[in-house]
């Protein structure tokens, strides 16, 4: 992997996980002074044709954040649907992968349903087609499950899954304390 495509973990300035960015944003952050490096990765060294920066594994802002105010318009609705969903279609039970599965509207845009968590889930191409402009029970498509809203700690579920390829994130995520007890 290039090393600019990494992701660094990003924590408030109460040590609470805020999510992923950017290697070359994590960089611009520190350099700003807006976040403190808390753990390099590995060896990685970012070269410029003057200087040489130690890749940092996990920041922290100097300044803490208010993400109660932001937790509801947080992006990637798609992705939350589907980790809630645990990547199965809710019609037919048929897993796939992000790129094979698209959001379903339960109650149709046109029959004035909404983009909201609880409006929508994962399903696979043919049952989106065969579903079409209708409702499930129109359809005669019954849901395997009835769709709720995004868990609180659905953003940190998707951290842990990211933070087995690095050990170093555990300490940050709680991991180890929950391994412990």
């Amino acid at each position: 992997m290039i090393v600019a495509q990494r992701k660094v973990l990003l924590l408030n300035a109460s040590y609470e996980p805020l999510g992923l960015v950017s290697l070359p944003r994590a960089l611009r952050m520190v350099w700003q002074r807006t976040a403190e490096v808390l753990e390099k990765d590995g060896d990685r060294v970012l070269r410029t044709v003057r200087f040489a920066f130690a890749c940092p594994s996990v920041v922290r802002l100097h300044e803490y954040v208010n993400v109660r105010k932001r937790r509801r318009s947080s992006g990637g609705l798609r992705t939350k649907v589907l980790i809630r969903d645990r990547y199965r279609c809710q019609y037919c039970n048929r897993r796939g992968t992000a790129a094979d599965l698209t959001l379903d509207h339960i109650v149709p845009r046109s029959r004035g349903g909404q983009s909201v968590a609880e409006n929508l889930c994962a399903c696979c191409h043919e049952c989106n087609q065969r579903k079409g402009d209708r409702t499930p029970d129109e359809a005669r498509m019954p849901l395997l499950s009835n769709p709720a809203a995004l868990w609180h700690d659905l953003d940190l579920t998707a951290l842990h899954h990211a933070a087995a390829s690095r050990p170093e994130w555990r300490k940050y995520l709680y991991l180890d304390d929950a391994a412990a007890a």
